[in-house]
């Protein structure tokens, strides 16, 4: 059960965090215009080099060796992550199977992953935490607070009107 101080500092968190990334918005329009002009003298062998020179691993790699790092069994974590078994098989077995970021974050929070490797897990899965999506914020104060209770970080998204990350018996994506 979520107390009544933790939901206020909560709601300081999403103000103080909501007000630094509109300043960031209106530096970030001034550097587009400069990218465009860039991206005009780029050939396409250029990119396709880049990419494989650059190109990480996939989700799967990043979650199970996260899952063997810590010597859990699969079991563990999908029940742990309240994801179906037969969803957990899929993201398993399926190399181009991307889960939504809810699931992706309830995965790396089942883990007991810190900062840095949640960003690793959700980046393998194309995904990052904004810092100006209540949602994100309300994850990132659990995460910054080592509370990986995923009862309890769905107890604040229902309390701040968000989806919660996942709960369901087939939650599928």
């Amino acid at each position: 059960m979520l107390t009544q101080s933790l939901l206020q500092e909560l709601q300081e968190y999403l103000l103080e965090h909501q007000q630094i990334r509109m300043f960031e918005d209106s530096i970030s329009s001034k550097e587009s215009y400069e990218s465009e002009r860039v991206l005009q003298n780029i050939s396409p062998l250029e990119i396709e080099d880049f990419i494989k020179g650059n190109r990480k691993k996939s989700l799967r790699e990043v979650l199970f060796s996260f899952i063997d790092e810590k010597g859990l069994a699969d079991s563990e974590i999908y029940k742990k992550a309240l994801i179906d078994r037969r969803h957990f098989s899929k993201i398993r077995s399926n190399l181009n199977y991307r889960p939504k970021k809810n699931t992706v974050i309830a995965l790396a929070l089942a883990l007991e992953l810190d900062e840095d490797e949640i960003e690793e897990l959700l980046s393998s899965a194309g995904y990052s935490l904004s810092d100006s999506d209540t949602s994100d914020l309300i994850v990132r104060y659990f995460i910054e607070h080592h509370i990986y209770d995923i009862h309890q970080i769905n107890e604040a998204l229902e309390y701040f009107s968000a989806k919660p990350l996942s709960g369901g018996v087939s939650q599928t994506d």
